[in-house]
């Protein structure tokens, strides 16, 4: 069950209206562009460097 409010609200990427189909974005292609942000590494969380791992595993 689709929430009728959801559908109103505009795509967060481009900002045209939404599809209730592609939900919360608008077509295909912006669901798309989206998934390859996260992928890339895109919408990650800055935060100190991670520790260097231990060069001495003898």
């Amino acid at each position: 069950m689709s929430n009728p409010r959801q559908a109103s609200r505009p795509c967060p990427l481009c900002r045209k209206p939404a599809r209730p189909d592609f939900t919360p974005f608008c077509s295909k292609a912006c669901k798309d562009r989206d998934l390859l942000q996260w992928l890339g590494g895109g919408y990650a969380v800055p935060g100190p460097p991670a520790d260097e791992p231990d060069a001495d595993y003898d």
